[in-house]
């Protein structure tokens, strides 16, 4: 009997881990390391239609609480991307989520399509990138273009779509709701949150972007409350990301509503392996609690 199975919008997951997408996620070779690892499935880095350098290093700095990094979407456009979902697709034997990224919603459009075509079984919109303008997080805070956007790429598809939501708005339940009601599969909540970091001697930012998003165990407890307070509203799944390092930590994601969730800073802290090790976790913690299946205890927080 696998505990631990899931079915997230027509996706089957042998566990509920997922790769976040950040800075892993272009190679087959390192997608096949974090499957190897123990995830359920994967998630790329987010491509776009173009090829993009993104930012000058220094891209990356850790802090005391986490990771902050302004990497600034560097990728080499779909049209070269889709050779490498193709072999991934072969190689791999999990689910295969794009991230993709855009300008507009005929972006979203036209790189959703061509990764679907290319055989990832979902794409994520990432509309919550704190770093990149006019793209990312301007996207996802209105409401009218985050509808548009969605729309837009389920028209052109008709395998699952992701929409990745940030913490940097105003209102993030009436986000998630608009994102939902525009037929979004799943949410994943949430991105990283605005930060930087100054280094005192030559006081100086340290990104050379100078500002960035921050990840890693600071920011589970917004995401942690985020989700709880998103599954409150909409019935779409939630996929819960931010600062998951254990198998305590993802319990937490799913009590609070989660049906599955990301990791991403933790594999830079501990490797691939921390995947194994979170799912050994789980299953012992589900035979504890008399749980057949990982379903039972997803928003079971709501319920108590």
């Amino acid at each position: 009997m696998n505990r631990l199975g899931v079915n997230l919008a027509g996706l089957n997951l042998s566990n509920p881990t997922m790769l976040a997408s950040g800075i892993l996620g272009y190679s087959v070779e390192t997608l096949e390391s974090i499957v190897e690892g123990g995830a359920g499935a994967v998630v790329t880095k987010s491509i776009g239609l173009e090829p993009r350098d993104g930012y000058a290093n220094p891209t990356v700095v850790q802090v005391s609480c986490g990771l902050i990094n302004a990497i600034g979407l560097p990728n080499p456009g779909i049209e070269e991307f889709t050779s490498e979902i193709r072999a991934a697709k072969t190689a791999l034997n999990v689910p295969l989520i794009v991230s993709v990224y855009g300008f507009s919603e005929e972006e979203y459009a036209t790189v959703s399509k061509k990764a679907a075509d290319a055989g990832a079984d979902a794409v994520e919109l990432n509309v919550s990138c704190p770093h990149v303008k006019e793209t990312g997080s301007e996207i996802g805070q209105s409401l009218e273009i985050l509808s548009k956007v969605v729309r837009k790429v389920k028209e052109v598809m008709e395998k699952p779509v992701f929409v990745k939501l940030s913490h940097n708005v105003t209102n993030l339940t009436d986000i998630a709701e608009v994102a939902a009601k525009s037929g979004a599969d799943a949410l994943t909540v949430i991105n990283t949150v605005k930060a930087m970091a100054i280094d005192a001697e030559t006081a100086m930012p340290i990104l050379s972007n100078k500002r960035g998003g921050l990840s890693g165990p600071a920011i589970k407890p917004i995401a942690i409350r985020s989700v709880y307070d998103i599954y409150e509203r909409v019935k779409t799944p939630i996929i819960g990301c931010g600062g998951i390092a254990n198998w305590r930590d993802a319990v937490e994601f799913l009590l609070a509503g989660a049906s599955a969730i990301q990791i991403g800073t933790a594999i830079a802290l501990r490797g691939p392996n921390v995947f194994s090790a979170i799912t050994r976790g789980m299953e012992t913690y589900l035979k504890r609690k008399g749980v057949k299946s990982v379903k039972e205890i997803v928003g079971l927080s709501h319920r108590r």
